[in-house]
C-alpha cells in the first residue's frame, strides 16, 4: 500500500470539518451511548474511544482532518485526547461510527467513507437514528484490499451480517440507538440507563437477601438460645430429681433407724 502521506494527498478534503458538533440530541445521545457502552466494553485493554474529536491524519496539513462521531483505536494508551494526530499515536481508527443524517449524507458516504478507507480504518458503520435516508438506520463496510491495475488498494465492501469482526460485537438498531452484543456468549452491552436499573435491581436484590440472612441467623439464634434454655431445664429437672430422691433415702434410714419399714407404709 502507499505511504499514507500519498493516499492522503489524493483525497480531496474541505478546508476544515468545522466544529466537531452533533446534529440533533437524537444524534448526540446515540453518539454519547455509543461512546460509552464501547468503552466500558474495552475496558482494561490496549485501545481507546474518542467522540467527536478532530482526527488529523496529515502531518503538516492542518486542514486535513475529520471529526469522525466515534473512532475506536486498538494498541494506543487508553483514556481520552482534546485531537488525535496519527503521524504521533502510529495508529489510526480501527472501526469508525457516523450518525448521520440527510444533511451529512453526502460526505459521510462519499467524502469520509472514501478517505476512512484509504486511511486504513478496517470497518466503517453509518446509523441515521432517525431512519431519515437510509431504510434500515445502520450499515456497516468492511475493508478488504484488492488488486487494481497492479496496485493493492483498499475498498469498502458491505457487512451483511451485521456483525463487526474488530469489535467482536453484533450490533442491531435499537430504535434511534445501537444495541451492541458479544458474539461469544451473546450477551448484551447494557447503555448507561440499562446499566443503572441492573444496578438499582441489583442492590435491592442484595439488601433483601441480606435481611434474610439475617432474619436467618436471628431465629437460628433465638433457635439455639431456646435448645440451651431447655438443656438447663432439663438438668434442673435431673438435679431437682435427684434431690428428692436422695431426701427420700435419708427419710427412710431415719425410719429404719426408729423401727419403722417404709417399704411396709
Amino acid at each position: 500500500m502507499p505511504p499514507m502521506t500519498t493516499l492522503v494527498s489524493q483525497i480531496h478534503y474541505p478546508s476544515g470539518d468545522g466544529s466537531p458538533v452533533a446534529e440533533t440530541y437524537v444524534h448526540l445521545y446515540a453518539i454519547l451511548v455509543t461512546l460509552e457502552v464501547l468503552k466500558q466494553y474495552l475496558e482494561g485493554q490496549q485501545a481507546t474511544v474518542l467522540a467527536n474529536q478532530f482526527l488529523y491524519y496529515s502531518q503538516g496539513i492542518p486542514t486535513a482532518r475529520v471529526a469522525p462521531d466515534v473512532m475506536v483505536i486498538f494498541g494506543v494508551e487508553p483514556g481520552g485526547r482534546d485531537k488525535y494526530k496519527v503521524w504521533e499515536e502510529g495508529q489510526v481508527p480501527a472501526v469508525i461510527f457516523e450518525m448521520t443524517s440527510p444533511s451529512t449524507r453526502t460526505k459521510d458516504k462519499d467524502f469520509k467513507k472514501n478517505l476512512y478507507v484509504q486511511l486504513g480504518v478496517q470497518e466503517y458503520w453509518l446509523f441515521d437514528p432517525k431512519g431519515e435516508w437510509i431504510p434500515e438506520q445502520l450499515e456497516g463496510y468492511r475493508s478488504l484490499t484488492v488488486e487494481v491495475d497492479d496496485e493493492l488498494t483498499p475498498i469498502f465492501l458491505p457487512i451483511t451480517d451485521g456483525c463487526s469482526q474488530v469489535l467482536g460485537l453484533r450490533l442491531q438498531v435499537e430504535g434511534a440507538l445501537i444495541g451492541f452484543y458479544r458474539l461469544d456468549t451473546g450477551e448484551k452491552l447494557l447503555i448507561p440507563t440499562e446499566l443503572a436499573v441492573e444496578l438499582r435491581t441489583t442492590a435491592a436484590r442484595l439488601e433483601q437477601e441480606q435481611l434474610a440472612r439475617q432474619l436467618a441467623e436471628q431465629r437460628a439464634e433465638q433457635a439455639e438460645q431456646r435448645a440451651e434454655q431447655a438443656g438447663q431445664q432439663a438438668q434442673l429437672d435431673r438435679l431437682g430429681k435427684e434431690q428428692a430422691e436422695q431426701r427420700a433415702a435419708a427419710l427412710a434410714e431415719r425410719l429404719r433407724a426408729l423401727g419403722v419399714d417404709p417399704d411396709n407404709l
